[in-house]
């Protein structure tokens, strides 16, 4: 039969399919099987209604054949096979779900109707993608019911060739030639058996027909039964077939037939950790949208998972064929440690299998694993609280940056799945279990900010909420202050900061005294402002005080916590500085000896000041500007 000529539009699409669709020319082989399963389970169906296939869903098998000094691979199935006209259709039309906007597209470029343009198409997709690797893609088929075969032969964008030959038994043989190497590209990789062998164990591995390759192996010969003690091992190079495929994966056995330890050991090999999973979640769905999930939370954080080189997302099959390794839309942010795999028939695809389409399936699925990673982590909450803390240990900080990330979006989601360490004792609590505990007169959900837990109790300004017999909870890191901006308020009752002046509601009674106390401070704290200058806003009598002299707070949207953290991550470039405010306690005798000071030796109350200023900045775990200078201020004053 003379050669068949694609048209411009086709060699146009099959050049972009080769250069530009798929990114790793690893797939072909994936692609190549991929077709090869569909057509026996063509045949595999048609074997329940029809007798005369004489054929059980055991006797279907993919082979592979290796011919190194021929620089060729054929993967052979025992499939439904194709007759002459169903190779041109199925290696000559593209793709109806990937084409309809290409031939709409082409159609606009060039003045033409949709139904002038002759494009490749759905089965020819992944099969065209073998032309990556090989120069030359021979294909030997049999339709079932049929006495006589085809061959199709092309070069690629050229054409095509079709022949009457004949071929013993129903189904295909793809045979490629593989292109020869350049000094950019080592094609030649991909004919050896331990590539291969890789290959189908990352994409095919869960095709559920075994896939068969003879294997050149060595073993040790026999000891002769004559051999003395200077018998040196002999070996010897032999060829057997084995099945490189596992077929079924876990996720689709019966729950009750897998092993924690199969789980376990599947989660090591698969994602390369040392140790086992803390909690594997296993999901099956059937309906509208089909799919199973095996997910596993992590027992530490991997190396790189706070850094941004790090890539979430969960492995993504379609009926067992591994389509992308690491697909993010099925994760959301907060949840990025969680690893697994979904497998589902129901994810559309465009042109090429790399390139999933953000379908309304995808969303469903990413929806509703997130409902059932959380059920999970709650569930571990309540039932195991020590390895729920192991989790914490590794990913709390995960947790918190969902809690306000997006302008708090998911805060309502992840708020019962935070830990803090409080003044209730060495035991993290959750804000559920904080507020179990609250004194019924108790106003706010009280909490401190700062380095560490230990220390924080110890504020001045935890003193008075303390001595009212109210919890506060100890927040230590970084992003603890933006946490607590997000959330705002628990189960109706409001977060509330030890700095806050409102912290305890004051009489009207108290109210007006520390109105008096102000007034009657004035000239104490005027000095104070004029002495200290822009190191300070101002200088306030406080309300938050009780023994101790001194505080340092803030006012405006920037605490002196989210300055810290910001300066911590390197985001402090733009200036954001919380606005100093200096506390004084009226009631101190150390206010006492400022005051007098200032009236009777100017030049003291200005050390004073200064002194006050920088136990403050020590109080808040902010630095000193001049350590030395201070030393020297306070060893002056003691002379």
């Amino acid at each position: 039969m003379a050669r068949k000529e694609f048209k411009a539009e086709s060699k146009r699409l099959l050049d972009m399919m080769i250069n530009s669709i798929y990114t790793h020319k690893e797939i072909f082989l994936r692609e190549i099987i991929s077709n090869a399963s569909d057509a026996m389970d063509k045949l595999a169906y048609k074997a329940l209604t029809d007798d005369q296939v004489g054929m059980n869903r055991e006797d279907f098998k993919i082979n592979i054949t290796v011919n190194q000094p021929a620089r060729t691979i054929t993967v052979s199935d025992n499939g439904i096979g194709m007759t002459e006209a169903e190779l041109e259709d199925n290696l000559g039309t593209i793709a109806q779900s990937g084409s309809l906007k290409f031939k709409k597209d082409m159609a606009q470029e060039e003045n033409a109707s949709e139904g002038d343009l002759d494009i490749i198409g759905q089965f020819g997709v992944g099969f065209y993608s073998a032309f990556m690797v090989a120069d030359q893609i021979t294909v030997m088929t049999r339709a079932y019911g049929s006495d006589t075969g085809y061959m199709w032969v092309s070069n690629g964008a050229d054409g095509y060739e079709i022949t009457p030959v004949n071929k013993p038994g129903v189904g295909t043989d793809v045979i490629m030639h593989i292109k020869a190497d350049t000094e950019e590209e080592k094609y030649g990789e991909f004919l050896e058996q331990y590539r291969i062998q890789e290959l189908i164990k990352k994409y095919s591995d869960y095709i559920h027909y075994p896939i068969e390759m003879m294997m050149n192996k060595s073993r040790q010969k026999p000891k002769p039964e004559d051999a003395g003690d200077d018998y040196k091992p002999e070996w010897e190079d032999y060829q057997e077939l084995e099945t490189l495929n596992s077929m079924v994966p876990l996720w689709q056995r019966p729950k009750d037939e897998v092993k924690q330890e199969e789980y376990d050991t599947f989660y090591q090999d698969k994602f390369n950790d040392y140790r086992k999973p803390l909690d594997t979640i296993r999901v099956s769905t059937e309906g509208n949208i089909s799919y199973n999930a095996l997910l596993f939370i992590p027992g530490q954080a991997p190396y790189d998972f706070y850094t941004r080189e790090y890539e979430k997302g969960l492995q993504l099959y379609s009926s067992g064929v591994l389509i992308m390794d690491k697909c993010a839309d099925l994760l959301p942010e907060h949840f990025r440690f969680v690893k697994g795999v979904v497998d589902t028939p129901d994810v559309s695809l465009n042109i090429s299998r790399e390139m999933l389409q953000h379908t309304r399936s995808l969303k469903v699925i990413a929806r509703n694993l997130e409902k059932k990673i959380r059920a999970e982590l709650m569930k571990l909450l309540k039932d195991d609280r020590e390895k729920y803390q192991e989790f914490w240990k590794a990913f709390g900080p995960q947790i918190k940056f969902g809690t306000y990330a997006d302008y708090g979006a998911n805060k309502d989601n992840l708020k019962d799945l935070l830990l803090f360490a409080s003044s209730a004792g060495d035991k993290l609590t959750t804000l559920a279990e904080y507020k179990e505990r609250m004194p019924e007169d108790q106003p706010f959900i009280y909490y401190a900010v700062g380095d560490e837990a230990s220390q924080l109790g110890k504020l001045p300004q935890a003193e008075r909420i303390l001595d009212k017999g109210y919890e506060i909870l100890y927040l230590t890191e970084d992003i603890d202050q933006f946490v607590m901006e997000a959330l705002r308020e628990y189960d109706t009752k409001q977060l509330k900061s030890i700095n806050d002046e409102d912290a305890l509601p004051e009489t009207d009674e108290e109210k007006k005294s520390a109105e008096e106390k102000a007034e009657a401070a004035k000239d104490v704290l005027e000095f104070l402002k004029k002495t200290l200058g822009d190191k300070i806003k101002e200088a306030r009598v406080s309300k938050i005080l009780k023994s101790h002299a001194v505080c340092m707070t803030s006012d405006g949207p920037i605490t002196i916590e989210m300055e810290k953290s910001l300066k911590a991550h390197g985001q402090d470039m733009m200036g954001f500085k919380a606005e100093r405010v200096l506390e004084l306690n009226p009631d101190s005798p150390v206010f006492e000896a400022l005051k007098t000071a200032i009236t009777e030796d100017p030049d003291k109350a200005e050390k004073y000041a200064e002194v006050l200023y920088n136990q403050a900045l020590l109080i808040a775990g902010l630095p000193l500007q001049d350590p030395a200078g201070y030393t020297d201020l306070v060893c002056s004053l003691m002379v």
